[in-house]
């Protein structure tokens, strides 16, 4: 049996490009064993996800990946066992897509006020009816022109500090711990590169997060050097942490990240996910 697995991945259900049972029948071809849906803020496609992963022999894991504030932008932790239906968990999930619905027409005031000409109807059309994010607008100005490629779109207009950027509510990293803990989760620091902090930063940073219940951090990545892989694995063992990984695939939307290999040579072995498990017990 392949030893593969992906924990990192995104549907149409928030900004990915396959729709989430289209996700786990690409992971079957990939060979991979098994694969975690992490849609942002949102588990919408966690049922229909594990129904095709239950028919054709791919073990879904139930995920999410929370936005949470931190003082060089965003910090993203990843939740892995949650449970779809607790109802704490649930309205607070709410409560952060409610934030990132009041903050979509925003993003479309600034780029008209920036001579880019888009509607809001136009970006809601690009989601297929998913939840709405940043890179809808950027399907949005690739289609009209106004960029060449999606990453042109971030870097001219959407990214974080960017003149059409526009911030949202979040939780903090303590408070979306325990939410992913109250649905009977695992929590992970997502990729630690895009902290942009030293490693002696991110040294207290996983202080801090470990008091606060902290299970793991993202170690595996698509854009992870070897050496910044190496020196995320030390601390993650030092502070008594599982390393995870994962591609964050999103389709179409980052064509250089493939399912299961990110930019070509990730592997994430299954001994991973059984770590993880023990760690849920």
């Amino acid at each position: 049996m392949n030893d593969r697995i992906d924990l990192h991945t995104h549907s149409t259900a928030s900004d990915g490009t396959y729709t989430p049972s289209d996700l786990v029948h690409y992971a079957k071809t990939k060979s991979l064993r098994a694969l975690a849906l992490t849609d942002h803020d949102c588990i919408d496609g966690l049922k229909e996800a594990m129904a095709a992963g239950k028919e054709i022999g791919v073990e879904v894991i139930p995920g999410v990946e929370l936005s949470a504030k931190f003082q060089n932008g965003t910090m993203h932790i990843l939740g892995f066992f949650v449970n779809p239906t607790d109802p704490i968990f649930l309205q607070r999930l709410v409560t952060l897509q409610e934030a990132r619905r009041q903050r979509n027409p925003k993003i479309v005031q600034k780029l008209q006020d920036l001579g880019v000409k888009i509607t809001y109807d136009e970006v809601v059309a690009a989601s297929g009816g998913g939840q709405v994010g940043r890179p809808h607008f950027a399907c949005v100005l690739l289609k009209k022109g106004y960029v060449k490629t999606i990453a042109e779109a971030f870097e001219k207009y959407l990214r974080d500090g960017g003149p059409a950027y526009v911030e949202k509510e979040r939780f903090s990293p303590e408070e979306s711990i325990a939410l992913i803990h109250e649905a009977e989760g695992v929590a992970v620091l997502a990729h630690p590169l895009t902290l942009h902090l030293p490693v002696g930063e991110l040294d207290p940073l996983l202080e801090r997060l470990v008091k606060a219940g902290l299970d793991g951090v993202e170690v595996y990545y698509g854009i992870h050097t070897p050496e910044q892989t190496a020196q995320y694995e030390r601390l993650t063992r030092k502070w008594g942490l599982v390393p995870t990984g994962g591609s964050d695939f999103h389709g179409e939307y980052k064509p250089k990240i493939d399912l299961g290999v990110g930019t070509g040579d990730l592997q994430v072995p299954y001994s991973i996910l059984e770590e993880l498990k023990q760690r849920k017990k």
